[in-house]
């Protein structure tokens, strides 16, 4: 496979300049400015991404495939569809399943479906027994399975004491803890802003960045959705607590007013906050306090969501195939974040907190690069860079010779109608609205995984 005229961008080294990349054995092979590539080989698939990005693959760490248990909402299969139409090559599984990621068991089955699918789909495993916030689960049992991380997300977890245990365990084996931050005792009802205040989620994130100080455990908060807890996580931070932060798409785009305009579809947990809280959480994206951007995917059928009761209705939205979007309209254009620095917490940063690597050795082939050309795209200028001839990290995200060829093609400034979704559910407020940054191919391990209709 041969993609040609495209902008590459590399988060991983920094570097944005156009290129064109060959792809073999589910490598980059080769990556040389355009008029320097290689002629196409009889049958070798060729790819125009002209106008548009040529980035890594997206990593989403918080998704909801609702299997085992609750597949008439999400699969593993619609689930993996989902994400690669949404760019994504990795996501992430939370463990609030029917069972839950609990036992040895579950999680190998799971491990052993999610091979056949066409992206990388990983495994955290629940904190406690039965999600129950009371016992522990076999931590080391979980890991050595495969376990990418712990988190009973869905449901807080109270005992401080148990969640000090959490840490000291899951740092003994290098893997982190993700948390849902709802104290439930300043909880009336969950969804809404007025009945679930800021405060049953500043309390907790205010106790576990605390706790990760003095464990010294790598911790994730999830969805970040208050500006107190956003200010938090900064002086966490300021400490040296091993703290990283979440924002869901819909909490940097929305405030509670969209709940009196798409009702159900607008109820999540956390719920959506005011516009102080918004704008704290794009400052908090700015300053680099939220390290992350992580959709809750959290599919639920129509029948559900549309229960006259609100509060009777399941919390939550989809969120795969509108998030790069999101990203792109509502902080990238309005000029909050330029479009290297989105795609380094869509795909560096949540590398860094899962430890998620290259796939593959990166080579330290020498290849034509032509220095100093501008180019300018989505409010930036771009220079060619000069090739490396060293080793990179295998962290994922640098775009090198040797790397495993996860990508995701783009165009931001190229504009859709939300909807028409892989996923088997449409729980989403953003249906119908034009965005930006349209998809048009998602390549995992050198093959095309979603082409844009």
């Amino acid at each position: 496979m041969i993609i040609k005229n495209g902008i590459l961008f590399s988060p991983g080294s920094k570097e944005s300049y156009r290129a064109d990349l060959r792809v073999t054995d589910g490598k980059i092979a080769e990556i040389a400015v355009p008029g320097f590539a290689p002629d196409a080989q009889d049958g070798e698939e060729v790819i125009d991404a002209s106008s548009c990005v040529v980035a890594p693959g997206l990593i989403d760490v918080h998704v909801h495939f609702r299997d085992p248990g609750y597949t008439y909402k999400e699969d593993l299969h619609t689930g993996a569809r989902a994400a690669a139409a949404g760019g994504f090559t990795t996501v992430v599984c939370m463990a609030n399943t029917k069972p839950a990621v609990d036992n040895p068991d579950t999680l190998s089955d799971l491990l052993s479906r999610a091979g056949n699918e066409a992206i990388r789909i990983r495994f955290t495993a629940a904190v406690t027994k039965h999600l129950q916030g009371q016992e522990l689960t076999d931590f080391e049992a979980l890991a050595a399975l495969g376990a990418c991380g712990f988190t009973d997300d869905g449901i807080p977890l109270t005992d401080a004491k148990l969640v000090e245990s959490a840490m000291r365990r899951a740092g003994s084996l290098g893997l982190p803890l993700s948390f849902h931050e709802e104290d439930p005792a300043f909880i009336e009802k969950a969804g809404t802003n007025r009945t679930a205040p800021a405060i049953a989620e500043d309390l907790l994130v205010a106790r576990d960045c605390m706790l990760a100080h003095y464990t010294d455990a790598v911790i994730d908060i999830q969805h970040i959705s208050s500006a107190a807890s956003v200010a938090l996580v900064r002086t966490a931070k300021q400490l040296n607590a091993p703290v990283f932060a979440e924002a869901a798409p819909h909490h940097f785009s929305l405030t509670e007013d969209a709940v009196g305009t798409y009702g159900t579809f607008a109820k999540m947990n956390p719920p959506l906050r005011t516009e102080a809280d918004r704008q704290a959480i794009i400052g908090g994206l700015q300053d680099g306090t939220i390290d992350l951007i992580a959709t809750d995917h959290a599919p639920h059928s129509t029948e559900e969501k549309k229960r006259e009761d609100f509060f009777a209705a399941p919390s939550g939205i989809i969120g795969l195939e509108t998030s790069l979007a999101l990203g792109i309209t509502n902080l990238v254009h309005p000029g909050y974040l330029t479009l290297m620095q989105l795609l380094e917490k869509m795909t560096v940063n949540p590398a860094k907190l899962y430890r998620i690597d290259d796939q593959a050795q990166p080579g330290s082939a020498s290849v034509p690069y032509a220095a100093n050309v501008p180019y300018k795209n989505a409010g930036e200028h771009l220079n060619i860079a000069i090739a490396s001839t060293q080793d990179d990290t295998r962290l994922y995200g640098a775009i090198r010779p040797g790397c495993a060829a996860d990508l995701v093609i783009f165009n931001p400034d190229e504009s859709f109608i939300a909807g028409g979704y892989q996923s088997k559910s449409e729980n989403t407020p953003f249906t119908g609205m034009e965005l930006y940054g349209k998809i048009h191919y998602t390549i995992c391990g050198g093959t095309v995984v979603w082409q844009a209709p």
